[in-house]
């Protein structure tokens, strides 16, 4: 999804719909008549039916279980079954407006709706609207999606600033580890390799990330470095040095590496699967004026150019990660 808002270029022809908490809470009332539409056995939903009728619960603290109150709203916390019926209602929720990939996108309570055109999507908005009983969908700048960020205007800087904040607070509950003078330098710098990496590069293969983004990411990992080797600014020592201690690599470098595995990933899979399919999308319109965003395409072939790679090395897999592996000091 992160690609298709960043590599074609859309004039505000795309929309993200959400279902929020409290419409999950409701959706108990089209469960029956989605199970009879797919066939169901009627015993099976009267079995299902008598687990959601006066039904009771209690709530075990610390100081014992509280009284049993009745659940009235919602699917079952922890039960097995719910993902399912859950899946069935939202099926039928959005079943009007359903199509395929790359123009309907369906992953649990997320829906993505792609148009050529305002006047298409507003067609099937408004089809949908007329299926959830007319309630209206807000709009968001932003919004969290499997853990990354995606903004209206296709820029990353909300996600950087998540990604970052992550790291720190994984780092910050790790100190006993890395800011123990006990432990071997060595040893912090596999553990912070390990525990604090994943966590600051987690969602980067997507991003067409610019200098700044690399800059705000690089600070942010040398300070911790800095802190786990019981030094700071002041101390004047070369960020060479602390990567040499501790047996880290650049984020930045180890950022471009993902970026390359998951370019060589998407080469090698076929022309007709959706992961392809998003670049030969395109959309008729003008652009805003100002400067065009770096795209996803472009930055790969700066990576290629750097390393001094080509396409078409990308089928060999060992031969290709290999190539653009980075290597820890």
């Amino acid at each position: 999804m992160k690609r298709v808002m960043r590599d074609v270029r859309w004039d505000e022809k795309s929309v993200i719909l959400n279902v929020d908490r409290e419409r999950k809470r409701d959706l108990t009332y089209g469960i029956w008549d989605s199970l009879e539409d797919r066939g169901v056995l009627s015993k099976y939903i009267d079995l299902i039916k008598d687990m959601y009728v006066k039904t009771n619960t209690s709530v075990r603290a610390p100081v014992g279980d509280t009284d049993f109150f009745p659940v009235e709203v919602g699917l079952h916390q922890r039960s097995a079954l719910s993902p399912f019926l859950f899946a069935i209602v939202l099926d039928e929720l959005s079943k009007s407006i359903q199509e395929s990939v790359p123009w309907c996108l369906l992953f649990a309570d997320d829906i993505v709706l792609i148009e050529e055109s305002k006047q298409s999507l507003n067609a099937r908005l408004e089809d949908w609207r007329i299926t959830i009983e007319g309630q209206v969908v807000p709009q968001a700048t932003k919004f969290k999606y499997l853990g990354s960020f995606v903004q209206s205007n296709g820029e990353i800087d909300s996600d950087v600033a998540h990604r970052i904040q992550a790291g720190w607070c994984r780092w910050r509950a790790a100190t006993g580890v890395l800011c123990d003078k006990r432990f071997p330098v060595k040893l912090k710098g596999k553990f912070y390799r390990v525990a604090i990496i994943p966590s600051m590069l987690y969602g980067t293969d997507c991003w067409a990330i610019k200098k700044i983004h690399a800059r705000k990411l690089e600070v942010a990992d040398m300070r911790m470095l800095r802190w786990m080797c019981g030094h700071t600014r002041l101390d004047k020592i070369r960020n060479e040095v602390f990567r040499e201690r501790l047996g880290v690599a650049s984020i930045s470098d180890k950022i471009r590496e993902g970026r390359l595995r998951w370019f060589g990933h998407v080469r090698r899979r076929q022309t007709t699967d959706p992961v392809r399919i998003v670049e030969t999308l395109a959309v008729d319109g003008r652009r805003s004026r100002g400067r065009p965003k770096m795209m996803w395409d472009e930055r790969i072939r700066q990576d290629l150019l750097d390393l001094h790679l080509f396409e078409d090395m990308v089928e060999d897999r060992s031969s290709w990660r290999h190539r653009i592996k980075v290597k820890d000091f």
